[in-house]
């Protein structure tokens, strides 16, 4: 959420970051709403001292034996108690009105983010790994021989519909050797906290994190008011909310792996073959809470520890800044990773690592205390994937698939495997 306090010092600068996201301008409205918000607190508050200065001679009037002085004060004070409740909650009803209104407002962009409309012009940063060259034409991940079964997309539209897969048998268990990678990856070597953490939050947390209001019909609700997470990011972020912490608490790495549901809303017709979009998918979620002024290095370092997964596991991958045009709400600076899918002959998102400044802090209202004194300030919060499971078994499955039809695996799972290095058939051989 945006600080009112800057919108009021720099309108035509909030304009103009409005306007990079291809948003109209919005300062008149906002300083209008907040301009009628102040009268009606300053009115609020100008009844109630009359109110309490009424009070207090009420007690003289009484104390001096003046009946008649004493009744008319008495009215007043009633009459002032009912004028100072209606002024609250006028006051009351524009600072909702305003906060309403600030909650739908993306965030602002640093000025390196590059200008764009869409993802066509999103700027590739680098790239890692060369794709293999195969002597066959590459299959996409549900059609490789030795999935097999592993892959049941027919008995999943049966239990849930469309976009759901069960996994089973040798499938299954790469998919869960690959999530153990992960944690055990940023736990021992990237300094990330394991966490494990509900998929069922309160409204709020879902507020504080960005998804809602204004994106409600990407989620699931339940019947008595939770929503489903589509990410570790609204639990993580969460931890935080309405804390005051110390500064040398800071930076917070944590980690989780969860179950993740998003309804995919708009999406109708894109990448219905296979499971690379779900309504229902794992991920390894990556989540910083720091000081402001670290967010720049740290958005840099967690995008190298979701980078450092893919290496291990030897899948080329590239690395791009997303434009303005396509740029998450809450985002200030996004980098996604992109890896090699043979099967489609091009790169695909598995991974998306964004800084979000204060822009969440400010909406949970997530503060820390600077070691030198002074006003509580609000904290920086950053966000990844480390990444999504669903699509790291995709690109195992595509990169490491034979002439012969089976899967070689890489080296960095055989652990995870039981020693285990192919897949042959829906098995692990």
């Amino acid at each position: 959420m945006h600080d009112i306090r800057a919108i009021r010092e720099t309108p035509a600068q909030f304009d103009a970051a409005l306007a990079r996201r291809g948003a109209a301008p919005m300062s008149e409205a906002i300083l209008s709403l907040d301009e009628a918000r102040r009268a009606a607190i300053l009115a609020a508050e100008t009844a109630q001292a009359a109110q309490n200065a009424a009070s207090k001679q009420v007690g003289a009037a009484k104390a001096a034996g003046d009946d008649a002085e004493f009744e008319r004060l008495r009215a007043l004070v009633a009459e002032k108690k009912a004028e100072v409740a209606a002024m609250q909650a006028e006051a009351g009803r524009l600072d909702t009105e305003l906060r309403d209104m600030l909650m739908l407002i993306p965030n602002a962009l640093l000025d390196e983010v590059p200008d764009g409309v869409d993802e066509t012009q999103n700027v590739e940063v680098r790239k890692w790994g060369t794709p293999r060259a195969h002597d066959f034409k590459p299959l996409e991940h549900y059609q490789l021989p030795a999935v097999g079964a592993g892959m049941d997309f027919e008995t999943a539209a049966k239990l849930s519909g469309a976009r759901f897969v069960v996994l089973k048998g040798g499938v299954a268990r790469v998919h869960r050797a690959l999530a153990q990678f992960m944690l055990d990856l940023h736990g021992e070597e990237h300094g990330l906290t394991e966490n494990l953490t509900p998929v069922l939050v309160r409204p709020e947390a879902m507020l504080g994190t960005g998804q809602l209001p204004k994106f409600a019909e990407d989620s699931y609700e339940t019947t008595n008011g939770w929503w489903l997470i589509p990410t570790a990011e609204v639990t993580l972020t969460n931890f935080v909310a309405g804390a005051v912490l110390e500064e040398s608490a800071l930076p917070i790495r944590m980690c989780a792996h969860t179950n993740c549901f998003r309804s995919e809303a708009g999406s109708a017709g894109k990448d219905t073959a296979g499971m690379l979009r779900q309504h229902q998918f794992e991920k390894v979620e990556m989540v910083t809470i720091c000081h402001p002024a670290e967010a720049i290095a740290e958005h840099e370092r967690m995008v190298k520890c979701a980078e450092a997964v893919l290496e291990r596991l030897n899948l080329p991958y590239r690395r791009i800044v997303l434009c303005a045009g396509d740029m998450g709400f809450g985002s200030q600076k996004t980098y996604d990773l992109e890896v090699w899918l043979p099967g489609q002959n091009t790169y695909r998102e598995i991974s998306s690592v964004s800084t979000c400044g204060p822009f969440q802090a400010r909406r949970m209202n997530a503060r820390f205390k600077p070691r030198d004194g002074g006003k509580p300030e609000f904290v920086a919060t950053l966000n990844g994937s480390g990444l999504a499971v669903g699509r790291c078994l995709i690109a195992v499955l595509e990169n490491g698939q034979e002439a012969d039809g089976s899967v070689t695996l890489p080296a960095a799972l055989h652990p995870y495997l039981g020693g285990k290095t192919r897949l042959v058939d829906g098995k692990l051989v």
